[in-house]
């Protein structure tokens, strides 16, 4: 995936509805662990320099962002009505559902640390000489402008309900009866 990450972890946040305190917070852990794991790009790019293909990091390991998952539902249970540790699982949920995403057609290592061998569901054929117009014009992406459009379309009829004084994202502002 490249573009879509961020509205999966918006629709991540809102799916999940929690009649927490900090519904902003929530928004922003789903936010920020949608894209955490690219944070290696930075790494890739200036350090590495671009050696190692970036979902070989620990960033993109299954087992980080599941082990990050468990912690954060422990420590939820620990202290039910603390707000940290929702907003880890909501982080980590949403890193987890990056690789998940990624593992359409972006070779994710499974198994990593145990094993390096990358895994994907479908393989994106070099045909054309950009290599990034190959993935535009594969049905995966198909996928992502799908997720997109669901997530604009629910932020658009959400501020709609917001904006309209009755609630009703329908109503004139005259009294509907």
């Amino acid at each position: 995936m490249f573009i879509a990450h961020l509205p999966a972890g918006y629709l991540l946040a809102k799916t999940i509805r929690l009649r927490t305190p900090g519904r902003k917070a929530v928004m922003t852990a789903a936010l920020l662990g949608a894209i955490a794991p690219d944070l290696d790009l930075f790494y890739f790019y200036t350090l590495d320099g671009r050696q190692h293909h970036h979902h070989s990091y620990w960033t993109h390991y299954p087992s980080v962002w599941f082990a990050l998952m468990l912690l954060a539902w422990g420590a939820s249970r620990i202290k039910p009505w603390s707000t940290g540790g929702t907003w880890l699982l909501i982080f980590s949920m949403s890193g987890f559902l990056h690789l998940l995403l990624d593992f359409i057609v972006g070779d994710i290592p499974l198994l990593a640390p145990w094993s390096m061998r990358f895994h994907a569901l479908a393989t994106v054929q070099a045909q054309y000489p950009p290599w990034w117009l190959n993935f535009l014009l594969h049905w995966s992406f198909f996928l992502e402008l799908l997720i997109i459009a669901v997530s604009v379309c629910i932020m658009v009829s959400g501020r709609r309900k917001t904006e309209s004084p009755s609630g009703n994202p329908f109503s004139t502002g005259i009294h509907d009866e």
